[in-house]
């Protein structure tokens, strides 16, 4: 039995229907890992750039309890009486200071 014409056409036209199709859908895969990958990369870029700024929020907040200690030993009598030393080169009456020879 031979196939006819219009059937050989109709088989032909088929599989070059499913061949587009079958393109279209590994360009669609493609197209989609391609995205994913590019998704990955940025995630990491993302969590690297979060670790980043935590430990630098970590280290200001440091800072920040360091300079808030500064802020309270400046208000005390001992700060004053160190500047008072150093600066002024101000003395207790009882005190006896003892210069280098120089």
């Amino acid at each position: 039995m031979r196939m006819t014409k219009t059937r050989r056409a109709l088989q032909r036209s088929r599989r070059v229907g499913m061949r587009i199709i079958a393109f279209a859908v590994l360009c669609l895969l493609i197209v989609a890992s391609v995205g994913k990958i590019q998704l990955r990369q940025k995630g990491e870029a993302y969590q690297q750039r979060e670790e980043e700024l935590m430990s630098a929020i970590a280290e200001e907040e440091a800072r920040a309890k360091e300079i808030e200690r500064l802020r309270i030993y400046v208000h005390t009598n001992k700060y004053a009486e160190e500047v008072a030393k150093e600066r002024l080169g101000l003395v207790y009456e009882d005190e006896i200071l003892f210069k280098a020879a120089e």
